[in-house]
Formats: structure tokens, C-alpha cells, sequence
């Protein structure tokens, strides 16, 4: 209908980011980075752990919303073979 608007904040079209990268990344990263460095005493884990976060937030900055492509594009069938 005509002449009606609906106000749409700007936080609910925007991905939610924690320390610069997607916040589902950052957790699943932080995650193993804690079980290996903790659970497996492997202090190589933290170096390899913050490297991977600058890596996402270098990534996020380019496209925020770069890991949903990335997660859609592995599940899809490759149809056509060469």
C-alpha cells in the first residue's frame, strides 16, 4: 500500500563482528585455539589461533560477509565436469 514506512534499524541488515571478524568465526576460533593451547598444553596453538583471526578480519573487512559465501559455496554440487 501507498504511504506507509516501516523503519528498519540499521543492526538488523549488518553481521555482528567480534574483534573485527564475524562473530561465528571468532567463537569456533577461539574455541580451538582454547582447546588445544588448555586441553593439549600445545602453546604453538595461541600464535596459530591469532593468526587465523587477523586472517578473518582482514577477510571481513574486504567482504563482511565473506564466511556465509564461503559456507555456501563448499555445500553446492559441482553439476558441470570438466
Amino acid at each position: 500500500m501507498e504511504g506507509f514506512q516501516i523503519p528498519i534499524h540499521r543492526s538488523l541488515t549488518q553481521v555482528i563482528m567480534i574483534a573485527g571478524a564475524p562473530r561465528e568465526m571468532t567463537i569456533l576460533n577461539g574455541t580451538i585455539t582454547a582447546a588445544l593451547a588448555l586441553g593439549l598444553h600445545s602453546l604453538w596453538a595461541i600464535p596459530l589461533g591469532l593468526a587465523i583471526q587477523l586472517a578473518a578480519t582482514h577477510l571481513a573487512k574486504e567482504d563482511p560477509y565473506f564466511f556465509e559465501t564461503f559456507r555456501r559455496q563448499i555445500k553446492q554440487r559441482k553439476y558441470y565436469h570438466a
